[in-house]
């Protein structure tokens, strides 16, 4: 039993311990190839990015903290995007009333396959991020999780709508720049992420293994990195949405802010 329990708290091999920085590396790749794509080969690079940002999301959670955190990632946010979005699609709340393409894949309880991934993709490094600059407090760090989490969505969502993956039935008012996605939506972002992200925090809490991280984080805060800062570049580039470009650089320089003067206070 305590060879069993050392194995098991030993960290990664090398070469596993890799693994999420190739997927990063894989699925910045496949990002840049989205604005420079069309029709079909659009929609399978749109699949794919999510496939992958999932992936490195469990992956990560499972080499970084153990594999009971990584598993209960996959568990916790899929079924948390599930309820959230059927709940959306059923009564409008909390985001407004909106309506999901056939390109997206099977459905369960009227939610696209794709979605609960989306979801995956995006609140694991979420809460890494929001773990990195906020880490004594839960509530700071919920809440600035919350926040990266629903930021993230500003960028992506009037994205996805220009794709025709999804359609709002109010698109107005908006955030300045953005007239085709509700502040509804931000609103019901806010409020899925400080439930999602505080089940988060619980399970790490709860599951990690003692000594974890036992790999870095680059993976994860590079992967937030360039899909809001890569995003906006593609946006204000290749397709033309001035708008949401503008707000994915103006929320992103905060965090790099942060992130700098929180590096130039650890001591030497």
């Amino acid at each position: 039993m305590t060879t069993r329990v050392a194995a098991t708290d030993r960290p990664p091999a090398p070469m596993r311990a890799r693994l999420p920085l190739v997927l990063t590396a894989v699925l910045v790749a496949t990002a840049i190839a989205y604005p420079l794509s069309s029709g079909a080969g659009r929609d399978a690079v749109s699949w794919a990015i999510v496939v992958l940002g999932a992936t490195l999301s469990v992956v990560h959670a499972w080499l970084a903290r153990g594999p009971r955190t990584g598993v209960g990632v996959l568990l916790l946010v899929t079924t948390t995007a599930v309820a959230f979005e059927a709940l959306g699609l059923a009564t409008g709340f909390p985001y407004g009333r909106y309506t999901y393409d056939d390109t997206l894949g099977p459905t369960l309880l009227g939610v696209p396959s794709l979605v609960p991934m989306a979801w995956l993709m995006m609140a694991w490094p979420s809460w890494v991020l929001a773990d990195r600059l906020a880490p004594a407090r839960r509530w700071a760090r919920v809440t600035t999780a919350a926040a990266i989490f629903a930021g993230w969505d500003v960028v992506l969502d009037p994205q996805m709508v220009q794709a025709g993956y999804w359609t709002w039935a109010h698109p107005s008012p908006g955030l300045p720049g953005i007239d085709t996605v509700p502040l509804t939506n931000l609103v019901g972002w806010l409020l899925a992420g400080v439930l999602i992200m505080t089940l988060l925090d619980v399970l790490v809490a709860r599951t990690a293994l003692a000594g974890a991280p036992r790999i870095g984080d680059a993976a994860p805060l590079l992967t937030v990195g360039w899909m809001t800062l890569g995003g906006a570049l593609a946006h204000a580039g290749w397709l033309g949405l001035p708008g949401s470009a503008a707000w994915g650089a103006a929320l992103a320089v905060p965090v790099l802010v942060a992130l700098l003067v929180q590096r130039r206070r650890v001591p030497a």
